[in-house]
């Protein structure tokens, strides 16, 4: 699915959004945009193997897949920038915007956007892969609204596709109000194609930010993706599906995805802690009752007696 000249685009989600969810999401109810891959980072030198399986197994063909990249230094962007390359990257999205402490506290993500010299070594890096697109989804810093400040004349000089922009910053993580000042100064501040990401529930919440800032190139879409799958889909269509139509379409994804982990994976508690994050963001749309009984099922027949009570 496509829409033209404003993009959907479902975020990347660490645990969650693997090579299955995107696959099947993507079967269910048709392409969003782009998908992008939970963070690849350097271990010993190198991105683990897992990672970039994960990014370029055979599960990803059919849809677009964006690998997306975490770093704390230009060695550590360069190995992984190699790494992709070789393994046949034509686009990379660049991580900073994550907030959580295990890597903020290693100068990765949300914290990279208070570096000029980092800032400015990220872009002199990636002028030397001509052949790949970049993209960058930053937050508005570390813990004020306007550290963003600090490297942003070096970031819009970067070649990017586009950027985009979680405006919160990572002391909040995902708690507070959106800071949508801070979004709009970003917005006026840069000609490159920015994507707005953050608290996108519903569908009308799709169309409450392309009404309030008009100049956006579209939106990207995590938690609310995983609560609400149809979410994407919803807003291309520019109608909302009745609640058990969304209910059919979520246990047909789900159902994929279960068999998938029940033939690649070993035993059955293995399946059930792979499954269980599906419905973590779920509880609006299936009900209190059976998401709590799927969060303490601690065998596969009452995971599957959880499931049944949808």
């Amino acid at each position: 699915m496509t829409n033209s000249d404003f993009s959907l685009m479902a975020a990347p989600i660490q645990g969650h959004t693997d090579a299955a969810y995107r696959a099947f999401h993507a079967q269910v109810y048709g392409d969003a945009d782009a998908y992008f891959t939970p963070f690849i980072r350097a271990e010993k030198g190198a991105p683990r193997n897992r990672d970039l399986n994960d990014a370029f197994g055979p599960l990803n063909d059919g849809h677009r897949t964006v690998p997306q990249v975490i770093f704390r230094d230009a060695a550590e962007l360069r190995c992984l920038l190699d790494a992709l390359k070789s393994a046949g990257a034509k686009e990379i999205d660049l991580n900073m915007g994550c907030p959580f402490p295990l890597q903020t506290a290693r100068g990765r993500g949300a914290a990279a956007i208070c570096s000029r010299e980092l800032v400015s070594a990220i872009a002199e890096t990636i002028s030397e892969y001509t052949d790949i697109k970049f993209s960058l989804k930053m937050r508005l810093g570390m813990v004020s609204p306007d550290e963003w400040k600090t490297a942003f004349d070096l970031i819009n000089k970067m070649p990017l596709e586009h950027l985009t922009v979680h405006p919160r910053f990572a002391k909040q993580q995902y708690s507070g109000e959106v800071d949508l000042d801070a979004f709009k100064a970003i917005l006026d501040s840069t000609d490159i194609p920015v994507i707005y990401n953050g608290d996108i529930k519903t569908p009308e919440d799709i169309e409450s930010i392309r009404r309030q800032f008009p100049g956006i190139s579209g939106v990207m879409t995590g938690r609310g993706l995983l609560a609400r799958p149809s979410l994407i889909k919803e807003s291309l269509e520019g109608t909302e599906l009745p609640p058990e139509q969304r209910l059919a379409l979520m246990k047909d994804f789900h159902n994929r995805l279960f068999t998938h982990y029940q033939n690649t994976l070993c035993g059955d508690m293995q399946v059930i802690s792979k499954i269980k994050p599906f419905w973590e963001y779920a509880e609006t749309e299936i009900g209190r009752k059976p998401w709590k009984a799927i969060k303490k099922a601690s065998s596969m027949a009452k995971y599957i007696s959880a499931i049944a009570m949808i």
